[in-house]
């Protein structure tokens, strides 16, 4: 709705309507512009009505539940708003009756360094609050520009960096792996997916000679070519329910029992290092090494930026132009 279709003091952001008076505070309209509950919630307002100070006080409680309430939070991947319910549950329980326009940077930071032990965590409450702030913005409850989580640096794990599977480590498995166990592995390694996009796999996805693919994190959608060994094992996979990894009467494959099984053969073969999305990373390093570039490589797994990419190749990459660059020498 346009602004000359609205009433003096009555603002659309976003498709919300809120009113704004100098001197008064901003106020929500819960009622549709048009309707007879929005003339007579406006006419209240206009004569000084003020909702329950629950309502109307810009606490983090407050704007955590307008936020979950707006299509930023609703656009979210199911995986995506599941990491930062984690951290929305953490303000509502740490700073939910702390007013929003008080936080400062100084406090943005103590918050992260508390929960420093944590470090993926830690650094889900930086990028959280920067969202909260965004929102805060967008329904005037803070100056335009004001962030006090923008720039906060964010904590790096103490951990080992991930490693794609090496040629030996993918020879062993695939001698002793079978049936389900081989099936998930060459469909991450073949896709280059995650395993919980591989799971939800249908038969129905396959066209031609390569699947449809939508990225439960990205939301990205992708048709994969199939490799020569993963059409051979699609080939012998006995067709038992509506996902390609199914088992008993047609169950889906849970990540659970995946994830089980393939840690059983990687026992077996001293691959513990290696973890089931070193497979993502393997088929991006075999792409390298096959001389494709960063768009092809993107093309196949969905990475959106090139510095990804180049986290997953690079390694591979490097190795091959070296080896160019040492045979020049001779």
């Amino acid at each position: 709705m346009t602004k000359r279709a609205l009433p003096a003091h009555v603002y659309d952001k976003k498709g919300v309507l809120y009113f704004q008076r100098r001197g008064w505070p901003t106020t929500r309209i819960k009622a549709e512009a048009g309707t007879p509950e929005f003339a007579l919630e406006y006419a209240a307002l206009l004569n000084g009505a003020r909702l329950a100070p629950e309502v109307t006080a810009r606490t983090f409680n407050a704007l955590t539940a307008d936020y979950v309430r707006s299509q930023r939070y609703r656009k979210l991947a199911p995986r995506t708003a599941k990491d930062y319910d984690k951290v929305l549950i953490w303000v509502k329980d740490k700073i939910g009756h702390l007013p929003v326009e008080r936080m400062q940077r100084k406090d943005v930071i103590r918050a992260r360094d508390a929960n420093s032990d944590k470090a993926r965590f830690a650094s889900y409450i930086v990028q959280v609050l920067r969202i909260l702030f965004e929102h805060a913005q967008d329904i005037g409850w803070v100056e335009t520009g004001k962030n006090p989580a923008k720039g906060v640096g964010l904590i790096k794990a103490d951990t080992v960096p991930r490693e794609p599977w090496p040629a030996d480590k993918i020879d062993a498995f695939r001698e002793r792996a079978d049936g389900h166990t081989l099936l998930v592995f060459e469909l991450c390694l073949g896709t280059g997916q995650r395993i919980g996009d591989v799971l939800k796999m249908r038969w129905s996805d396959i066209e031609g000679d390569g699947i449809n693919v939508t990225q439960g994190k990205t939301r990205a959608r992708l048709w994969v070519p199939f490799t020569p060994r993963l059409r051979a094992v699609l080939s012998a996979t006995p067709k038992r329910g509506v996902t390609i990894c199914a088992h008993g009467r047609g169950k889906p494959l849970s990540y659970r029992a995946a994830a089980q099984r393939i840690m059983a053969v990687r026992k077996e073969i001293g691959a513990e290092n290696y973890d089931i999305h070193g497979l993502r990373y393997a088929a991006a390093a075999e792409m390298a090494a096959a001389g494709c570039s960063d768009e092809l490589i993107a093309a196949v797994t969905g990475h959106t930026t090139v510095a990804m990419v180049r986290k997953y190749a690079g390694p591979a990459r490097q190795k091959v132009r070296a080896i160019e660059a040492q045979e020049r020498r001779k």
